[in-house]
């Protein structure tokens, strides 16, 4: 019997000129404002008890921006987001709603889904994607009823296979717009290592993980930029704060330094993850220890 698995390839957005770059920003935020207003509703009947599904015509309402496609995509991941809430719930899990891409006086989370035939995406030696647009966006930035906008991509795709739904969103950490592509691949192809190699995590505070493999591969990962970028912060964060009037604890700025700080470490994270377990399945490596190595 054929199985097969979902992978996924990232690469770099970069729009073609600085008006391409306000029309992405715009199509991504009306992204999120459908996300927020849909959350919002379904937060509000959810805690009256309500069902949850019976909600206002947010497609029709957003069309314009984000194209008809796009808008049920957004209303889609959402639904899936309650889905997965409800099913957590009967299983015991203590969870909570789902909740909002920021919000408007401080910034929402630029991000949006398209569906699968809607976007085309070309690799090599000029890669680029193309997304669809809603008309009152193209009317406004002088596209035509056919034309898609146009980005520049960077990177090189790690699987090839059935193209899923794009995530695309701009990364606040790197100032990059990033578009994440599933694909589905047959498990036969890097489902799993070559060979039966083991390797051992020491996870530390300067040092984040050092990593040795029974191959004698060694990998040293510091943390001191890192922490050093998280300390400035939260310097900066104290300062603004002592700067306060009295009976204030926060402002607009300190939210948005939380939130970067909070970005940024994630990122450096996830980062950190995905490259070491690349390194690692290229060794042969199936077991991964993680504790003391001395």
């Amino acid at each position: 019997m054929s199985v097969v698995v979902r992978r996924t390839n990232t690469f770099a957005v970069r729009p073609l000129s600085a008006q391409d770059e306000q029309l992405l920003r715009e199509l991504l935020d009306a992204a999120a404002s459908l996300w927020n207003e849909l959350t919002y509703e379904r937060r509000q009947h959810f805690f009256d008890g309500e069902s949850v599904w019976d909600t206002a015509d947010y497609r029709t309402q957003y069309v314009g921006v984000l194209g008809s496609a796009t808008a049920q995509q957004v209303i889609r991941k959402n639904s899936e987001a309650w889905r997965s809430f409800f099913a957590a719930q009967e299983a015991g899990e203590d969870t909570a709603p789902p909740g909002y891409w920021g919000n408007e006086d401080e910034g929402r989370e630029l991000r949006t889904y398209i569906r699968n035939d809607q976007y085309t995406l070309e690799t090599g030696e000029r890669s680029r994607l193309e997304i669809p647009v809603g008309q009152d966006l193209k009317d406004e930035y002088g596209l035509g009823y056919h034309d898609r906008l146009r980005l520049e991509v960077a990177g090189d795709p790690k699987w090839e296979g059935e193209q899923g739904r794009l995530e695309l969103y701009y990364d606040e950490v790197d100032d990059t717009f990033r578009a994440i592509q599933p694909v589905t691949v047959p498990d036969s192809r890097r489902d799993s290592p070559l060979a039966e190699e083991s390797a051992a995590l020491d996870v530390g505070a300067n040092n984040l993980v050092a990593c040795t493999t029974t191959t004698g591969q060694q990998y040293l990962y510091e943390g001191r930029d890192l922490f050093a970028r998280f300390r400035e912060t939260t310097e900066e964060i104290a300062r603004l704060q002592s700067k306060l009037r009295e009976g204030r604890y926060s402002s607009r700025r300190i939210r948005r330094l939380y939130r970067k700080r909070t970005r940024r470490r994630d990122h450096a994270q996830d980062a950190l993850v995905r490259d070491l377990m690349e390194r690692l399945y290229d060794e042969g490596v199936a077991t991964v220890y993680v504790g003391d190595l001395t």
